[in-house]
């Protein structure tokens, strides 16, 4: 039998209407007594049915995500983090993809299925920018300037662009080349931000960036107009697949003729041949530092600005001089 109200009030030892309280988030209750009904209720496997709770605090407990697509590792993974932070914090999650009808178009599908707040994810980001987000929507935007309009949260995309450039400086390169991703993109640009401001940091020559769309595809064309590169920073690790195949088929050697870094640490990177060094991102405290942001701003709180920091994973395609 599914586990009533009546059952977790029972086990710890408050009134039904406590319960209530705590299941829907009421200030007014003393927190030994909500940690106390918390942990009634997880030790019984209660979930409070999502009609009763939106009949009782005019909430659905369901959030959207908008992405341009999930095609991308990146996009992917975000959706997996976001999916299971949602689900820790027993809200559901409605996906929409921004198609030709634009972002209007997909905050009017979210606000049709009775969201309470969506994220807004990478790409997409570009054209929440252009919109005045609906009124009654909540929004935190992943990757995109400063907005008094919603929360903000990102990836310290130059931060983590600057440590990769300065490793290849320390190696003994003269320069570090640059293959960027596409114009448009808030993450391509901060990562060509860090790129050059650790080349000026350094005194060193700055060549004119080559530019990708993300795909390993798109990596393995660029290698031909990089042929001068000895120090090669890949602004992610899809393309820098692609640059490792092409370099492999040119005849040059990595990292001995071509030291190479990517950027995301997906989860493939340490396998390839050579395994490539790369700057990590935290997907998972990404995805939950969203939902947290727009839980809060649900609940009546201000907008955030978050930045989520990254690390460098030191392997075998800088390699040394």
């Amino acid at each position: 039998m599914p586990v009533s109200m009546a059952d977790v009030a029972r086990r710890a030892g408050v009134s039904a209407q406590t319960v209530s309280r705590v299941a829907n988030g009421s200030p007014r209750v003393d927190p030994g007594t909500r940690l106390r009904v918390e942990k009634a209720m997880g030790d019984l496997g209660y979930r409070m049915h999502r009609a009763a709770r939106a009949l009782r605090t005019g909430q659905t407990s369901t959030i959207g995500l908008v992405v341009s697509t999930l095609a991308s590792v990146g996009n992917s993974r975000m959706l997996q983090a976001i999916s299971e932070a949602a689900a820790a914090r027993d809200y559901a999650l409605a996906v929409v993809t921004v198609g030709e009808r634009g972002i209007r178009d997909a905050f009017a599908r979210l606000r049709s299925q009775g969201v309470d707040g969506a994220v807004v994810l990478n790409e997409a980001t570009e054209l929440a920018r252009d919109v005045d987000p609906p009124a009654d929507l909540h929004l935190v935007v992943v990757d995109s300037p400063a907005d008094a309009r919603y929360s903000i949260v990102q990836t310290d995309h130059a931060g983590g662009a600057r440590a990769a450039v300065a490793h290849l400086l320390s190696l003994g390169h003269d320069t570090v080349h640059h293959l960027a991703g596409p114009v448009g993109s808030f993450a391509a640009a901060e990562r060509e931000r860090g790129w050059r401001a650790a080349l000026a940091d350094a005194g060193a020559a700055m060549p004119d960036p080559v530019r990708g769309d993300w795909t390993s595809a798109s990596g393995y064309a660029a290698v031909d107009d990089l042929d001068r590169a000895t120090a090669l920073f890949v602004a992610n690790d899809q393309m820098a697949l692609g640059v490792l195949r092409a370099l492999t088929d040119a005849g040059r050697r990595v990292p001995e003729d071509v030291a190479v870094v990517g950027f995301d640490d997906i989860v493939d990177a340490a396998q390839y041949r050579p395994p490539l060094t790369t700057v990590r991102q935290d997907f998972d405290e990404l995805g939950g530092c969203a939902v947290a942001a727009l839980v809060a701003a649900i609940e009546g709180g201000a907008p955030v600005a978050e930045s989520v920091p990254t690390s460098l994973v030191v392997r075998a395609s800088s390699g040394s001089r």
